[in-house]
């Protein structure tokens, strides 16, 4: 297995390892965050389906957190959501509050 890059050693138009960016944390790249009205949420997995980060953590096939250590905020979660329970929202503006709701945690 090939050692992950360095950014100082990555050169434009270059590509790495397939796969490795589950190897590093790219929620810094974040702007906007997406943020779950779980009483509206019908966990119908379409937002964990589209999500090109895998960033929806699901637990007994409900959704019950975000991975913002992975997250780049690009939306994709909450176009695709039938029910509108996601919301971007600037990530400057977002509460303590609402950060921990989005922190992985068992739901009933």
């Amino acid at each position: 297995m090939s050692k992950l890059m360095k950014k100082d050693e990555m050169m434009m138009g270059t590509a790495t390892e397939a796969g490795s960016t589950s190897q590093l944390n790219t929620g810094s790249w974040r702007t906007y965050a997406p943020l779950t009205d779980y009483d509206k949420c019908v966990n119908c997995m379409m937002c964990w389906a589209y999500c090109p980060d895998s960033s929806i953590v699901v637990e007994d096939s409900k959704k019950v957190g975000v991975d913002y250590q992975h997250c780049k905020g690009c939306g994709i979660c909450a176009v695709e959501c039938p029910v509108n329970c996601i919301e971007m929202k600037l990530e400057s503006d977002v509460t303590d509050e609402e950060r921990d709701n989005e922190k992985p945690q068992p739901r009933d």
